[in-house]
């Protein structure tokens, strides 16, 4: 940061005392994370294959556990945290080949406000969408969990001050729509699934807002290992107050026999591994890309959990569940037309800050 200061001062004092010698300003902090290379880098595609496994069979264990062996959402919650944040201890020290430690770095001030914050979207997101499919089928909670974007759109207008344009905002009118053609032809409908998966999209979307504004830092690189590890720590201490009031303790001990116990293991295991792939992997895309990834991600556990659970599904709810996923990728595409349409408009940033630069520059 300070080889090009040195040089020039060095030269201009060889040619003679009463010239002037024009210094560059000091320039800022250079930005650690690089551009996006998108699907085209090989470890991306890597991570996005291994996310779609870990999401897959995380989903797949937490029906188990909460259906066939009869486990309480909270007990599921709370160990489930607790093991991705061992695991996000362990990947501080040893990353295991997931990403590159930065070292020197200064936590800023807003770092543990800002881990708490993500805990606490991070415990209501694990336990709204466990409670959730404890009582709605999986291929059904996935189609309302689909309907995130809806979300997105009104958490960028009211927190962001963003508007819409009226190509995204249409966009809407399907997911919308299919989504109540699902609900209302859904054999497992409960309302207290429906709201939970609801409940689920907004805490997701917040997360994606506050994990957004912390990784757009560029005094600080978060590494994916410390959002496993803070923002579970944080959560998993806030929810110990709640076992005492809505866990049958007695209960709960009776319950975990081996095969509970590896179950569950296994769960957070596998949900360590969605989580941190999906960090890595937004290290990768665009938000766009990775949007419709996770919609086809989306579309492939639907069709998944009914061949292996079996549930019974009626054209109309598959009709809905289709028009919904359709839905997300025009979603998509419309955002990213309106993400090239305000660039060609608008000065990037590194463009400003060099030009400011160079008008300094000449100032002095």
């Amino acid at each position: 940061m300070e080889d090009g200061d040195g040089g020039e001062g060095g030269g201009g004092g060889e040619e003679g005392g009463d010239k002037e010698v024009i210094r560059s300003p000091p320039t800022a902090p250079p930005d650690r994370r690089a551009p996006n290379p998108g699907l085209r880098h090989p470890r991306a595609l890597v991570f996005l294959g291994l996310w779609y496994v870990f999401s897959g069979f995380t989903l797949f264990l937490n029906k188990y556990i909460l259906t066939y062996q009869k486990a309480d959402p909270h007990v599921l919650c709370g160990l489930q945290m607790f093991i991705t944040m061992v695991c996000g201890a362990v990947q501080m020290r040893y990353p295991l080949g997931t990403y590159r430690p930065v070292h020197g770095q200064r936590k800023p001030e807003n770092f543990r406000r800002g881990m708490l914050l993500l805990g606490m979207l991070q415990l209501g997101t694990i336990m709204f969408g466990l409670i959730a499919i404890y009582y709605v089928a999986v291929s059904f909670a996935e189609t309302v969990k689909s309907s995130a974007p809806i979300f997105t759109v009104i958490i960028a207008w009211l927190l962001l001050g963003e508007k819409t344009s009226c190509g995204v905002a249409a966009t809407l009118v399907p997911v919308m729509g299919g989504l109540a053609l699902c609900s209302s032809h859904e054999l497992s409908f409960s309302l207290i699934g429906f709201l939970c998966a609801l409940a689920t999209n907004l805490s997701e979307c917040l997360q994606s807002v506050v994990s957004k504004s912390l990784l757009s830092q560029r005094s600080y690189v978060y590494s994916p290992a410390e959002l496993q590890f803070y923002p579970n720590l944080c959560a998993v201490v806030l929810q110990l107050p709640a076992w005492w009031f809505l866990v049958d303790l007695a209960k709960l001990y009776r319950q975990l026999d081996h095969t509970l116990l590896v179950a569950i293991l296994l769960d957070g295991l596998t949900f360590h591994g969605q989580t941190i792939t999906a960090y890595v992997l937004m290290s990768y895309v665009n938000p766009v890309t990775y949007s419709v990834a996770n919609t086809t991600k989306r579309a492939c556990l639907i069709w998944l959990s009914v061949m292996v659970f079996g549930n019974p599904v009626t054209v109309y709810s598959w009709a809905g569940t289709a028009v919904v996923v359709a839905g997300v990728l025009l979603y998509g595409q419309a955002r990213e037309r309106e993400e090239r349409r305000r660039e060609l408009f608008s000065i990037p940033r590194d463009k400003m800050e060099a030009g400011q630069a160079r008008t300094s520059t000449c100032m002095q």
